[in-house]
C-alpha cells in the first residue's frame, strides 16, 4: 500500500515515520528546508516511545510528481489547508480514501468540496509533537494516537489495511464507527487547550493552577460543548467535567500546537479553533462570551507575528 502524506510537520512527521520504520510504503508532499532535509538525509524523530531515523520512498513539492495513493493523509496547518486541497488530484484515483488529521470540524467539508464527499473519510490525532529543526520531529510525552472511520461504506476496505499498517508499526490506533462523534469530543477539548495556553503564553500548569484560568477553561469548553449539541452531536452533561479531568491528567509542561505557532510568529488556527464556534454559534443563536473573549484577544497574532509599532510621543 501507498501512503502520502501531505504535509510532514509535527503530526504527519511522526505517523509517516513509524510506517515507513515497519516497512510500509510513505511519501511526503512537502517544502521548504525541513523537506529538503528529508529527501538528503532522512527523517529524524526523537521520542519516549523510541527514535527513529527513517527514508521515505519520496519527498516532493508537487503531489503530480508522486505516484497515486492508497491513503492521502492530509496534515497540513489549517491555514494552507485551502491551496494544499486543490492540490491533491493527482493522488486521488476511485478507491483512494482521504483522512484529515486536523484540529477543528471544519476541513472534511473543504475537502469534500474539492474532491467529492464519497473519497473522504474523517480521523484526528491525539499527540503533543512538533518540528524541531528541519529534518527532526520532536514528539512530547508518552501518547500519540490515531483515530479515524469511515463516511462511506466505499472507504472500508483502505482503512481497514490503514490499520493494519498502522498496528504493525506499533501505533496506536483505532477504527470508529462514528467518527463525527470522536471528531467533536476532540474538539472540545482542544479548543480549551489552545485557547487557554496561547491566550496565557504558558504550559497548561499555569492554567490549572488558576482559579480564574480554570474557570476560562471550563467556559470555553461548556460553549464549545453547547455547540456540538446544537450540531447534532450527543454529547452527555458530564462531558466537560470529565475534560477538566482529563486535563489535569496532562503533563504539567503541555502546550497546544497553537501555542508553539505563537511563539515561532507563525499564523494561527485560531479562525478554526475559538473562532469557529463563535462563527458557528452564531447560525443558533449560541452566546460564546468566553470564546469571543479569546478570539479578539488573540487576532493581532492571526496572521503570524505582527509588524513592531513605532513608539509614540
Amino acid at each position: 500500500m501507498h501512503i502520502v502524506f501531505v504535509g510532514a510537520g509535527g503530526v504527519g512527521g511522526y505517523f509517516g515515520a513509524r510506517l515507513i520504520a515497519a516497512g510500509t510504503r510513505v511519501s511526503f508532499v512537502a517544502r521548504g528546508r525541513h523537506a529538503q532535509v528529508i529527501a538528503e538525509q532522512g527523517l529524524r524523530l526523537t521520542s519516549p516511545l523510541g527514535d527513529l531515523l527513517v527514508r521515505p520512498h519520496a519527498v516532493a513539492a508537487d503531489s503530480g510528481a508522486l505516484d497515486a495513493a492508497d491513503i492521502v493523509v492530509f496534515a497540513v496547518k489549517l491555514p494552507d489547508a485551502q491551496a494544499a486541497a486543490v492540490s491533491l488530484k493527482p493522488l486521488v484515483r476511485p478507491g483512494t480514501v482521504v483522512l484529515p488529521l486536523q484540529n477543528g470540524v471544519e476541513v472534511a467539508d473543504l475537502l469534500a468540496a474539492e474532491l467529492g464527499p464519497a473519497a473522504v473519510a474523517l480521523g484526528a490525532a491525539y499527540i503533543a509533537v512538533k518540528i524541531g529543526t528541519p529534518g527532526v520531529i520532536e514528539h512530547g510525552g508518552a501518547f500519540a494516537r490515531l483515530r479515524f472511520g469511515a463516511t462511506h461504506v466505499g472507504q472500508i476496505p483502505a482503512l481497514q489495511k490503514f490499520l493494519g499498517a498502522c498496528t504493525a508499526a506499533g501505533i496506536d490506533a483505532e477504527m470508529l464507527d462514528d467518527m463525527r462523534h470522536a471528531s467533536w469530543e476532540k474538539f472540545v477539548f482542544l479548543v480549551g487547550m489552545s485557547s487557554l495556553t496561547a491566550l496565557t503564553r504558558l504550559p497548561i500548569e499555569a492554567t490549572r493552577k488558576s482559579a480564574e484560568l480554570r474557570a476560562l477553561l471550563q467556559s470555553v469548553m461548556a460553549e464549545t460543548a453547547a455547540l456540538a449539541r446544537a450540531e447534532g452531536v450527543n454529547l452527555p452533561d458530564n462531558f466537560v467535567s470529565g475534560r477538566l479531568g482529563f486535563v489535569d491528567g496532562l503533563p504539567a509542561t503541555m502546550k497546544a500546537s497553537m501555542l508553539h505557532d505563537l511563539e515561532a510568529g507563525r499564523p494561527l488556527e485560531l479562525p478554526w479553533l475559538a473562532g469557529a464556534v463563535v462563527r458557528r454559534s452564531q447560525r443558533h443563536g449560541l452566546a460564546t462570551p468566553a470564546c469571543a473573549f479569546i478570539t479578539a484577544a488573540l487576532s493581532p497574532y492571526v496572521q503570524g507575528a505582527p509588524a513592531p509599532v513605532g513608539a509614540s510621543a
